[in-house]
């Protein structure tokens, strides 16, 4: 058998790896989108590597997009297998999906309105919602921690790995001439000290192992606590300067952090009382899925849950769910903290936001997680005085801050907490994706180190023999 790196080689988004036994069945894991790559990013979107149409099986780490976000453009190139998730990824990618085909249709229709004026062809979107309904028909849901028969060849178990709700390390028995192998594709690893989420949990030892890598050679800042840092800059920048607060965030478990701080805050009585909203619809009904998998939440949270029935609300929160509400926080001048998508800052309504504020002193805006070097976000986080949005060149005046302590990738500690289960005599090769490569030649420095004797960093469309 062999395997094939077709995303999230070397860079941290995207991935996608085809695993192929002799025999010619073929398995993907994950399918994820490109982002904030740059001019490459539609491109590499539309380049797969691999023919949809021959791939068998589609098995789905969790339902971050830059996982889970090119499964409809599977399913419209040809694509017809199941697709095997945990459910609250299934129902995770329905929303996630949905709204991703929303933004290609409403991105292409905005283009095709310039190239008509400009007498070019019409282009059409990577996918529409028709295709991610299609893909949904094809889920089939596994249960954590119970083997599952794929086919006669090969077999699926999930364990939690605590990154989002429904996000899993993905184990497969695979039996192939006369013998069985075992594989684990990590998926994104979550944090052993998650203030929502349970701890990533051990997995039976793995022949072969795909591990990501994002902060492969870093660690979290844990002595300055979330709240702390957020009533931080809500005083300096809303109290103090009277400006806005804006907080470019994930749909999925960054914007659920940020209201858990802030609801942290206000059950201390150190909330000020300002308006806080949160203007991305997305995130406002993955915050209501969220609460429907308590089950997922760590031992503090069950415990607060006795006493406080919603750990994500406080006062002064507002959800923003049309468009004509969004447009009126520009014209808002009173002090505010907005919380909206995209956690890159690279499109969404965020995006508006800070065209619209960046330069006035008086605000500031507060990355709150990783963000890929060429997006608008890793941008400001690199120190740009200037930056083009919209096709608008604007001046950074606004202060730009960073909250380092919220990812829900682990560093390199968590990561190799996470492999701690395993003999690493016992491994063959390990794999490093999901990461920029000058991390994972560290990391692979670490991992050595540990005794993983063969660590591998693929590049894209690397294939590679096993066994």
């Amino acid at each position: 058998m062999k395997i094939a790196f077709h995303g999230a080689a070397r860079t941290v988004t995207g991935s996608k790896h085809l695993l192929t036994l002799t025999n010619g069945k073929k398995y993907l894991l994950d399918c994820g989108m490109f982002q904030g790559m740059g001019t490459e990013t539609d491109t590499l979107n539309k380049t797969w590597g691999f023919d949809p149409r021959e791939v068998d099986f589609l098995i789905l780490s969790h339902a971050h997009i830059d996982h889970s976000g090119l499964i409809p453009k599977l399913v419209k190139d040809g694509f017809d297998g199941k697709i095997f998730s945990t459910p609250a990824t299934k129902e995770l990618a329905g929303l996630l999906l949905e709204d991703s085909a929303g933004i290609q249709e409403s991105d292409v229709k905005y283009a095709n309105k310039k190239r008509a004026v400009e007498g070019l062809p019409y282009i059409e979107p990577l996918y529409t919602k028709e295709h991610a309904w299609e893909a949904m028909g094809l889920f089939v849901t596994v249960e954590y921690e119970r083997w599952h028969t794929i086919d006669e060849f090969v077999e699926v178990m999930y364990t939690d790995a605590g990154h989002i709700i429904g996000s899993a390390a993905v184990h497969l028995r695979i039996k192939e001439n006369g013998k069985t192998t075992s594989l684990t594709f990590s998926g994104d690893v979550g944090r052993f000290r998650d203030v929502i989420l349970k701890s990533p949990a051990k997995f039976p030892q793995a022949d072969y192992i795909l591990l990501e890598s994002t902060y492969g050679n870093s660690l979290h800042d844990v002595h300055i606590t979330t709240p702390d840092q957020l009533l931080q800059w809500i005083e300096k920048t809303c109290l103090q300067k009277k400006g806005k607060l804006i907080m470019p965030a994930f749909s999925v478990g960054r914007t659920q952090e940020l209201l858990y701080a802030l609801n942290q805050l206000e059950l201390e009585n150190r909330l000020p009382k300002l308006d806080y909203f949160v203007d991305s619809p997305l995130s406002i009904e993955v915050t209501e899925l969220l609460k429907k998998y308590p089950q997922y939440f760590n031992k503090h949270i069950q415990k607060i849950l006795q006493t406080d029935s919603d750990p994500f609300a406080f006062t002064g929160l507002k959800y923003v769910k049309t468009v004509d509400q969004s447009k009126l926080l520009n014209f808002r001048n009173e002090p505010c903290v907005i919380i909206s998508a995209s956690g890159m800052a690279e499109a969404g309504r965020v995006k508006h936001h800070i065209s619209n504020n960046i330069e006035n002193s008086r605000n500031t805006i507060l990355l709150t997680g990783y963000c890929e070097p060429t997006s608008l976000g890793g941008r400001l986080m690199a120190g740009a005085r200037e930056v083009g949005i919209f096709g608008v060149r604007h001046e950074v005046n606004a202060e730009i801050g960073s909250i380092r302590s919220m990812s829900a990738h682990g560093d390199y500690e968590d990561l190799s907490q996470f492999l701690a289960s395993q003999d690493p005599r016992e491994v063959k090769k390990l794999f490093l994706v999901h990461g920029e490569y000058d991390v994972q030649q560290q990391f692979k420095q670490r991992l050595v180190k540990k005794g993983f004797h063969d660590v591998q960093i693929p590049a894209r469309h690397d294939e590679i023999g096993l066994g």
